[in-house]
């Protein structure tokens, strides 16, 4: 994570501009508070990543065995 030092005397910055970044804020070149999101940003969601992690298995459409779609016995099993 990126941070910005910021001089409290000197600094004409917006709280948009800091958002998602830690901050170091000084004063005199001497650094009183730090400033930091409370949650860690999100990451870009990768396609295709974790390709072999899991599998769907050829019939995991089929109705259960046991009940139907209308909550009635199915025929299936």
């Amino acid at each position: 994570m990126m941070t910005k030092t910021i001089d409290i005397h000197t600094a004409n910055i917006s709280i948009e501009d800091l958002l998602g970044t830690e901050v170091m804020m000084t004063e005199a070149n001497i650094p009183f508070a730090r400033v930091f999101p409370c949650f860690p940003l999100r990451q870009e969601r990768v396609a295709g990543l974790h390709s072999e992690a899991i599998w769907t298995s050829n019939d995991f459409d089929e109705p259960l065995c046991g009940l139907s779609a209308d909550l009635e016995l199915s025929p299936h099993c």
